[in-house]
């Protein structure tokens, strides 16, 4: 499974910003990578933990703005179709698993 953050924070006031800026280096520290400036995405193993960083997400909202959660399978994300300029990037793999066994 795959979660992707998107968000739309205000940044005129001062406070904003930090809280914004805040915001987003919390994202990272969960292991989230930017994928554009306001959309972050991780890969999570299954639904449980798929769940955990919804719980996370929602303990450091900013209050303003909006912040949409995005679930997609990785069969989905390998469909998106991504350009950078006019050329057309390649699919997306999803990361390899280990096992610890």
């Amino acid at each position: 499974m795959w979660l992707v953050v998107m968000f739309d924070l205000p940044v005129i006031e001062r406070a904003e910003r930090k809280a914004a800026t805040a915001f987003r280096n919390d994202l990272l520290d969960m292991g989230f990578e930017m994928s554009q400036f306001s959309v972050y995405v991780r890969f999570c193993s299954g639904p449980a933990q798929v769940e955990n960083y919804c719980n996370r997400i929602e303990k450091f909202l900013p209050e303003g703005g909006k912040v949409s959660i995005l679930q997609f399978t990785d069969k989905q994300y390998e469909r998106i179709i991504s350009y950078k300029g006019a050329a057309k990037q390649a699919a997306q793999k999803p990361p390899d698993q280990y096992d610890l066994f």
